[in-house]
């Protein structure tokens, strides 16, 4: 093994590369979409989401049928309903996301009485409204699930469902914290992972990547993006 001259017994650890100054360069010198399978330039597009015909099938029909008997401003409320992989998903305008909630819990047709999350989507540079706050509902009286779903623009806040169903005071409070989007009524809409000052929203698609340099045993170890680059 040859051993290159001037670096014999120096104990220095080789220098770090600066990092890509291309922004279609990756880590590691990867470079456009790192794309490996061969055909390059491979896209996945988003699929169009109708409004799905009916019959849905199964009790789907049955709950559509219920909400629209107990609730009087459904037609107002619903955006449209989609059946996909064997689930439900009512799109619901955002302005009426509790009203919903509230009709969904307490009819006795209806009966779901569990949130059991609150999940959000950035559709960032293919949805005006680019934040999709899902809420899976749980009957457990009828043994039933059900998604509502409510699209939001940047900056546009929607009501919280604490209320309604308290499972959702944390789980709104992670949407707020990794996304950004503001739940009116929320008790305490604070941070619940980031540090109180922290600046910017981790999940949004535009969130810078390299993350934030970390002191490990007295080392600092720079962010992914800063570090070397093989190539």
């Amino acid at each position: 093994m040859s051993i290159q001259p001037g670096t014999e017994g120096s104990g220095s650890a080789p220098e770090t590369a600066p990092p890509p100054s291309s922004p279609d360069k990756g880590m590691f010198g990867v470079m456009g979409t790192g794309d490996v399978s061969g055909f390059g330039r491979l896209v996945r597009p988003r699929p169009a989401v109708f409004d799905s015909p009916r019959p849905f099938g199964g009790y789907f029909d049955d709950v559509y049928d219920a909400l629209e008997e107990a609730y009087p401003a459904f037609s107002e409320a619903i955006e449209k309903v989609v059946v996909d992989r064997a689930e439900l998903t009512l799109h619901i305008r955002p302005e009426r996301i509790k009203d919903v909630c509230q009709v969904m819990r307490d009819d006795g047709s209806l009966k779901f009485e569990l949130c059991s999350s609150v999940d959000c989507v950035d559709y960032l540079a293919t949805d005006e409204r680019r934040f999709h706050i899902a809420y899976q509902l749980t009957s457990m009286t009828y043994r039933r699930r059900v998604r509502l779903e409510a699209a939001v623009a940047d900056g546009v806040p929607l009501p919280s469902v604490t209320s309604v169903y308290p499972t959702a005071d944390w789980q709104e409070r992670e949407v707020y914290d990794m996304f950004g989007v503001v739940f009116t009524g929320h008790p305490n809409l604070t941070r619940i992972l980031m540090p109180d000052d922290w600046e910017g929203h981790p999940q949004r698609k535009d969130y810078p990547l390299g993350g934030v340099p970390v002191e490990y045993k007295g080392a600092e170890i720079p962010p992914p993006d800063q570090r070397r680059v093989y190539q």
